[in-house]
């Protein structure tokens, strides 16, 4: 596919929709490594987002940038740039809500911006935080919305589920049958979440460890699925599994120390195989659907955490280079057909979500001159 290079521009802020007051426009968070980093898109992302009428958000804890890759009014790529403390898991619900977990809290933001209006001409989605939740610093990945409106958090530090609290830095809601207790020690690298129907189904873990830091020692093969209802082991001999997802029926994993994305098939008896779909050419995590079509975050293996798993072999096998960024694969066919790079000093993605009905996105930080300039309010009933 053709190679598009995309220029980052800084967008300047137009007066506001009605009901709402904007003093100046957000700026992507200058950071050390910005003149280091290029973006690249196949050929046809850009058609295809349009086609679908959505916009695609990023977390790299390793840059503190929330990335929003959209369609700009010229007709080409935008690429949207949100510095917050390291962006984690991310979650779209029902609502509209955007939920992310980084560093020492758990933000929601909410889309301020009406079907039809837009600012600078171009930003038809503006997230800002509403509502911010100061947990400490948990490690928290994978985040959810529970039927009672509610955060619900893998709480990797802790080997739990978890939700958030008036009081306390959270509440346990469920940890897996071997971690005999609620410490501070990352035992199994609990990571991944799946939600169905409002409440979490499936968990990843890189292994069954119940001592300190014992998950480093199971990085190959040591990976399981937990079916969170039976606190069964519905599947094992994985590699550093991520982002498990319930998409159409089916539970789909991102096999990451393999780069592969597949799905588990589970029997009569509760017991699960990995079936591998798709090969991806790096460390796979991050996962989102939408209709018929599976986005993945792909990044670059690192340090010692990451090296010696079968996907190095895999990559020779194949003559290839590991690289950071996402790719479309086309269900129908399990192959990939379109792609967004990141080249230079950026090397990590975390998780991704799908925005629908959304031209090009935006959010601010919490602790910034625009969140406190930006103020909005409903039309008035009285």
């Amino acid at each position: 596919m053709a190679k598009k290079t995309i220029a980052k521009k800084k967008p300047a802020m137009k007066k506001a929709p009605a009901q709402a007051t904007y003093a100046t426009a957000y700026s992507a968070q200058e950071l050390a490594t910005e003149n280091n980093v290029s973006y690249s898109a196949s050929g046809g992302l850009l058609q295809r987002l349009n086609k679908l009428n959505i916009s695609i958000a990023v977390t790299s804890y390793q840059s503190g940038l929330l990335y929003f890759i959209g369609r700009n009014v010229n007709g080409g790529m935008n690429v949207h740039q949100t510095g917050l403390p390291k962006p984690m898991g991310l979650c779209m619900d029902k609502k509209g809500s955007l939920t992310m977990t980084g560093d020492y809290q758990i933000m929601r933001f909410e889309n301020i911006l009406d079907e039809g209006q837009q600012i600078n001409h171009a930003f038809d989605t503006c997230f800002i935080p509403r509502r911010v939740y100061v947990t400490g610093q948990l490690d928290a990945h994978d985040v959810g919305i529970n039927n009672d409106d509610q955060p619900v958090f893998i709480n990797t530090r802790y080997n739990c589920i978890a939700t958030v609290s008036e009081r306390h830095s959270f509440v346990e809601l469920w940890r897996p049958p071997f971690i005999s207790a609620l410490v501070d020690e990352d035992r199994c690298h609990l990571n991944g979440m799946a939600m169905q129907g409002g409440e979490p189904c499936y968990v990843t873990a890189v292994s069954k460890s119940d001592t300190i830091d014992g998950w480093r020692d199971r990085r190959g093969d040591g990976g399981i699925v937990i079916d969170v209802k039976t606190n069964k082991i519905i599947c094992e001999g994985l590699s550093m599994p991520h982002s498990p997802r319930i998409h159409n029926g089916q539970l789909w994993v991102l096999n990451s120390g393999t780069g592969e994305l597949g799905v588990v098939n589970i029997d009569k008896k509760g017991k699960g195989t990995f079936e591998p779909k798709v090969f991806c050419p790096g460390f796979t995590r991050g996962l989102a659907f939408h209709g018929d079509y599976a986005f993945v975050g792909l990044s670059k293996p690192r340090y010692q955490r990451f090296e010696g798993l079968a996907l190095d072999d895999k990559l020779k096998q194949a003559d290839s280079e590991p690289w950071c960024g996402v790719q479309v694969i086309d269900l129908n066919t399990n192959t990939c057909v379109d792609w967004f790079r990141i080249d230079g000093s950026v090397t990590e993605l975390f998780d991704l979500e799908v925005i629908s009905d959304s031209v090009c996105a935006m959010a601010v930080p919490p602790e910034s001159p625009e969140a406190a300039e930006l103020v909005t309010f409903a039309p008035s009933t009285l």
